[in-house]
């Protein structure tokens, strides 16, 4: 059975006449009454009492039973292909992005406000979760596209780099060291340090940082995310490493960055490697990959730190 064969049905169904729906269609009549004949044969019932010389007909009561079926099939196919239509045009649809919590508000947050602007009827969801997660998301379809941070050993995903983001050391304004201009990795030998929870990238890249200059921070708190670990700090509980990028513009912290060539992450954007974007997640990367262009970091690198100084 094919849908062209439904659409021959319907429309000798509305012509009552083999020749008009023929000409309606723009099909040799011979031709039409064939592919009818070919469904009867497939369906095994008549769907048109013919009369003489295949012109006037009328519906068989099988004919009768089956035509509201075909016109139900034939509008869910033309309803597929205005939905089809409109995704194209981005009128509708649906976008899973991924965000570590870090860069959700400094990063993705614009890049959001700029999309939804132009692309309106396209429903946003927001994952916030850590790198390794986001990956696993991807892979499994739950994520369209991801904004992780290198590097991502899956062979699984595709990933380009956005822009490097700055490491600083925040402490409260009152820490000993919230006068230095630069802090060494050697500086948080000892020092209470406030620690992002498991599976967080900033922990990962703080700990091996210390481990390669041989220092030992001692860890005042673990388990907080951006917020809380933030919180801590300005409560004077320890100094914590974190971000530039995730620095509050209205804060009292202080953002101390490491001597050159000092600590850094790399911002990329991951996807599916064996499917290509879907159109709304390719115009969302093609947005964030401008802003990075634009260097996405350099506004918030400054702010805060001693002298405007970046690192």
């Amino acid at each position: 059975m094919q849908l062209q064969q439904l659409s021959y049905v319907l429309a000798v169904a509305e012509e009552r006449h083999f020749t008009r729906a023929a000409a309606t269609l723009h099909l040799a009549q011979p031709s039409l009454s064939r592919q009818i004949r070919l469904l009867e044969r497939e369906l095994g019932v008549l769907l048109f009492n013919r009369g003489p010389g295949q012109g006037l007909v009328t519906l068989t009561a099988e004919g009768e039973a089956l035509l509201p079926f075909i016109r139900r099939v034939l509008a869910d196919v033309e309803a597929t292909s205005d939905e089809a239509r409109a995704l194209a045009g981005m009128t509708r649809g649906r976008l899973s992005i991924g965000a570590t919590p870090s860069l959700i508000t400094r990063v993705l947050a614009p890049a959001l406000v700029g999309f939804h602007a132009s692309h309106p009827g396209i429903e946003l969801l927001v994952v916030e979760a850590g790198s390794r997660q986001l990956v696993h998301q991807l892979a499994s379809g739950e994520v369209d596209l991801a904004l992780v941070v290198l590097p991502i050993n899956d062979p699984g995903v595709a990933t380009r780099p956005l822009f490097d983001d700055p490491l600083v050391l925040a402490v409260a304004p009152d820490h000993p060291l919230a006068g230095r201009a630069r802090v060494k990795v050697s500086d948080l030998n000892e020092l209470p340090l406030v620690m992002f929870r498991e599976g967080y990238d900033l922990r990962a890249v703080t700990l091996a940082a210390c481990r390669d200059a041989g220092v030992e921070p001692r860890l005042v708190s673990q388990g907080g995310e951006m917020d809380g670990v933030l919180a801590f700090v300005a409560a004077g509980l320890g100094a914590a490493v974190v971000p530039a990028i995730a620095m509050p513009a209205q804060s009292t912290l202080v953002a101390i960055p490491f001597t050159r060539p000092g600590l850094s992450r790399t911002v990329a954007l991951a996807h599916r490697h064996d499917r290509p974007l879907p159109r709304p997640a390719q115009a969302l990367s093609d947005l964030l990959v401008a802003l990075g262009d634009g260097d996405l970091s350099g506004p918030s690198v400054g702010n805060g730190l001693p002298g405007g100084e970046r690192t």
